[in-house]
């Protein structure tokens, strides 16, 4: 299931889980966006759902220097 949302302010607590070769997907990210020094990263961010509905959440994803983030899911509701 894709859920769609749009982060409020700054994904605060921010922390990296993996890097580089240590990440399940890096071949189809750097398929996909290019090479990069990818991380796997964590944190915390108020986040709007499409009902509108605005809640505090654990957010994963992904993110390269040169290239910036991607793919942010929400990993668990922390309210």
């Amino acid at each position: 299931m894709v859920v769609y949302f749009r982060t409020l302010g700054r994904i605060t607590a921010p922390e990296t889980i993996a890097v580089g070769g240590a990440i399940r997907e890096v071949g189809g990210l750097r398929r996909l966006y290019g090479p990069a020094r990818w991380r796997n990263r964590k944190g915390v961010a108020q986040v709007e759902l499409p009902d509108g509905e605005v809640r505090l959440a654990e957010v994963h994803g992904y993110e390269a220097t040169a290239i910036g983030r991607r793919e942010f899911k929400i990993k668990r509701y922390r309210d």
